[in-house]
């Protein structure tokens, strides 16, 4: 049978990855796909690099849009990333009537709406595995293995760089900055570590897993994000002594006012498996009504993990490839016209437990005052430590942990403890997730 040819867009880290899985599986990968599948085509500023991983096995080239307008190929492989030249070449690829497979989550998120609507128009597929947690087929099994359910909640630690950071934090005792240039030494963080450390990345991914997971469209600008860069070794080790570990999660949830869309530092209960994932690795929950809360775990980044995500893409849209478009799984699991308009929350209306840790003066009353905040706000505390000052200081640390409740009614709160005259600076307010039901 005639195989399928591809052309890869940028051969680096992934795309050096994607080339050696390709071709060292090749036997098993076409057995799979039913015809082989072949890069015939390559193209990468550094030309001879690109020959030295390819061995001179392919054609290399150093126009990307010689490979997107080429008539011989069939599938392009977008690994370049960004989403300004990324974003003009996947639409060129599909305008040229070539399916897409892309690792390309900003790319995804940012745009995916206009990328859908015209590979939908063209009749082409556009394929995203690899754009979310590496290795693991979270889309896959979002989008296929659980379209019997109606999705409730997903929650997943989607940023490798910082759930290394929070980790060694934690077994270390590290400080922040401590931990960031060991990252930064390993190679789990850029040079520049501001989309991970931030949570944009991981906003990202989430983006992607809600539009498949409730069908609603890209809209990543109303994704709440707060990174980890104020976390400090304090916090994680009062959590770790209240039965909590701190990770970077990404949430997404269905309510009966809207999606709720949010990144930020969480406390977990640490029986939970999700929060016994440490290092780079990667872990995501899905709670779905019929077959309850679904784990799914493994690499979230590196050349091979996100190599195989990309080859299974390689594979489904060669299987695909001459299917009536109308049978194919839409890009977004609903069909098109089906997608949902549901009002994102912003992050005031949505309800979470807390974790608040603040400096006061040790004196008489103070807690008193604190806990009649709360109480006339009717937020009841769950659990509490008061520290002992350190030697010749004249201030403690109280830690209260919350139950339920909503987040304008939390600000409110903190405001009027804040203004109390034995409180000594901002309160350190970390949010509560029990992923339980």
């Amino acid at each position: 049978m005639k195989p399928i040819n591809v052309g890869l867009l940028g051969i680096g880290t992934v795309g050096g990855g994607t080339f050696t899985v390709l071709t060292r599986n090749q036997e098993e990968i076409t057995r799979r796909a039913g015809r082989p599948i072949r890069i015939v085509k390559v193209a990468d500023r550094d030309v001879a690099r690109a020959k030295d991983i390819t061995n001179g096995a392919v054609e290399i080239v150093d126009d990307a849009f010689a490979v997107v307008t080429d008539p011989e190929i069939d599938i392009v492989v977008e690994l370049i990333g960004g989403y300004t030249v990324a974003k003009e070449l996947v639409l060129k690829a599909i305008e040229n009537g070539k399916h897409v497979v892309t690792a390309n989550k900003a790319l995804i998120a940012l745009h995916g709406n206009e990328i859908f609507a015209a590979a939908q128009k063209k009749g082409v597929i556009v394929a995203f595995e690899a754009a979310v947690a590496g290795g693991i087929p979270i889309i896959k099994a979002v989008r296929e293995g659980l379209s019997a359910n109606r999705i409730e909640w997903i929650a997943g630690i989607i940023n490798g760089t910082t759930n290394f950071i929070l980790s060694e934090m934690r077994e270390k005792g590290l400080g922040f900055n401590d931990v960031l240039g060991e990252a930064q030494r390993l190679g789990y963080a850029e040079a520049d570590p501001t989309f991970d450390v931030e949570g944009i990345d991981a906003a990202h991914k989430l983006m992607i897993l809600a539009g498949i997971g409730f069908g609603i469209p890209m809209q990543f600008d109303k994704v709440y994000t707060e990174g980890i860069t104020r976390l400090t070794r304090e916090d994680i080790q009062y959590a770790e002594e209240l039965g909590y570990r701190v990770k970077l999660l990404g949430i997404t949830k269905r309510t009966d006012n809207g999606i709720e869309l949010r990144v930020h530092p969480t406390l977990i209960p640490e029986k939970r498996l999700v929060a016994n994932v440490n290092g780079a690795m990667n872990a995501v929950v899905v709670k779905g009504d019929a077959v309850g809360p679904t784990l799914y775990y493994g690499a979230g980044a590196g050349a091979e993990p996100t190599a195989s995500a990309v080859v299974a893409d390689l594979v489904d849209v060669t299987r695909m490839h001459t299917a009536d478009p109308h049978q194919r799984v839409p890009h977004l699991a609903f069909q098109p016209d089906q997608l949902a308009d549901l009002p994102i929350l912003p992050i005031t209306e949505v309800n979470s437990a807390y974790y608040l840790r603040m400096r006061v003066l040790d004196k008489p009353g103070v807690l008193a005052d604190v806990t009649r905040i709360l109480g006339d706000r009717s937020i009841s505390i769950d659990a509490m430590i008061q520290k002992e000052p350190a030697e010749n200081e004249a201030e403690a640390n109280i830690i209260i942990l919350t139950h339920v409740t909503v987040e304008k009614t939390m600000n409110e709160a903190i405001a009027a403890i804040e203004a109390l005259p034995a409180i000594d600076g901002k309160i350190t307010r970390i949010r509560m997730e029990e992923l339980s039901r």
